[in-house]
């Protein structure tokens, strides 16, 4: 049965997220009723430029004063789809000292400050929902979360940004270079008129950071996350990947050390072979590959951006508190107690493709070689190529700590048959 009063949500921000919750809201109010057991009432939205017309929102509604909003008393949840981290932060503060849940799709805020957002929660009795901050519609934070709960989760690898993911498939697809795949993603839009977030990794570290956190109950921060974007990404290095039989994504990586004692999170480009599921990811999609003890290995996969597509995930979480507000309870909090340390990049065990310009002449492969050794790593693959004096040197090595892998290449810059390190990518998947 469906109560007939209310549940008033207050929304910040009304772009492009925003307008499809409203949206949505509207469309489905009869169907979100009954999944609630109650109407839910649109009470506000706060907003930057109230003059800017809205379709579908009445005027009366829109304001700029979004404190006066949160802090209103009668609002039960706050929807946050403003983006970065003030005034967010402390809108958010506001909206749980004054008894309202709050839903947000804020990836930067929650890898910044997760651990106090949820602290303030549970000290306010309030439910913090954030299934939109990572992969946009993809169900992947409350199956982390809560279908996982008895499980061991060991690894988390995906692609968590749509931007990138399109770029390197461009550069695949078609043989453009890194500039021209870019600036098709933008006319598309795809990517932002300032697109450093996406193709430097940080919009992807950010989503790392939530996801190791949920997987390995344990803090890990946005600092903790090794973070390198696609920028040096080269069409040779999409040839080389081909060469292999692999493809080249930025991968979002978590993984549990062997021991169990310390966890890693990660995000740059790699190869993966093309029979890994990841590698069938194309355009702006995202999936994410998750390893567990007893489920084994679980892949989820859709649009990870998009207005429609990220409200989608706003609604399903709004359904959730608007849930529990009626039930009188919460819904999980933080789940930190492994209490973990995140280990540096450097003590991570990968593998690297590493493609040298050398002198074409005898012993610069085994004095190559020497140098592999003389810091512990194997080497599992090499082709060489030359003509005129000049040649190519291509080493696909075992798994070594990645400060071992680091030192090698320095080693090798220093050799005097060595002209350029022409690329180093690291593999994964194998």
């Amino acid at each position: 049965m469906v109560r007939t009063r209310p549940l008033k949500v207050a929304l910040l921000g009304c772009g492009v997220v925003g307008s499809q919750v409203v949206r949505l809201m509207t469309t489905h109010a009869d169907d979100l009723a009954a999944r609630i057991g109650a109407p839910l009432e649109l009470a506000g939205v706060a907003v930057r430029r109230p003059d800017r017309v809205r379709d579908g929102i009445d005027p009366s509604l829109v304001t700029t004063d979004a404190e006066g909003l949160v802090t209103r008393g009668d609002i039960d949840v706050v929807v946050e789809v403003i983006g970065g981290v003030e005034p967010a932060r402390t809108l958010i503060g506001r909206a749980f000292e004054h008894g309202a849940g709050v839903v947000t799709a804020n990836k930067a805020l929650l890898a910044q400050d997760g651990p106090a957002l949820h602290a303030a929660a549970a000290e306010h009795g309030a439910d913090l929902y954030y299934e939109a901050a990572v992969a946009g519609a993809i169900p992947l934070l409350r199956p982390l979360r809560e279908s996982l709960a008895g499980d061991k989760v060991n690894r988390v690898l995906g692609i968590v940004n749509g931007t990138t993911n399109f770029i390197l498939d461009r550069m695949e697809s078609t043989g453009a270079g890194y500039g021209e795949a870019l600036d098709e993603a933008t006319a598309l839009g795809y990517a932002e008129a300032d697109p450093t977030a996406d193709v430097e990794g940080f919009d992807a570290a950010a989503k790392a950071a939530i996801l190791a956190g949920i997987a390995f109950h344990t803090r890990v921060r946005l600092d903790d996350v090794h973070r390198e974007g696609i920028a040096e990404v080269t069409a040779a290095d999409i040839a080389s990947a081909r060469r292999m039989g692999c493809t080249v994504k930025l991968l979002a990586i978590c993984e549990r050390a062997e021991d169990g004692r310390s966890v890693t999170a990660r995000v740059h480009p790699a190869m993966i072979p093309l029979s890994h599921p990841l590698a069938s990811v194309k355009g702006a999609y995202n999936a994410v590959f998750v390893e567990a003890d007893s489920a084994g290995r679980l892949m989820f996969y859709g649009p990870g951006a998009g207005g429609a597509p990220t409200a989608s995930a706003v609604l399903g979480d709004l359904v959730a508190v608007c849930r529990n507000k009626l039930g009188g309870g919460r819904g999980p909090g933080e789940s930190a107690y492994s209490r973990l340390p995140v280990s540096p990049m450097g003590e991570v065990v990968t593998r690297y493709h590493i493609s040298l310009d050398v002198v074409d002449k005898p012993g610069v492969l085994a004095q190559c070689a020497m140098v592999f050794a003389d810091h512990g790593v194997s080497i599992d693959t090499v082709r060489q190529t030359g003509k005129d004096g000049e040649a190519s040197l291509v080493v696909v090595t075992h798994r070594a700590p990645d400060a071992a892998l680091s030192a090698t290449v320095e080693a090798l810059r220093g050799l005097d048959t060595v002209h350029d390190v022409a690329s180093i990518m690291r593999v994964e998947g194998e």
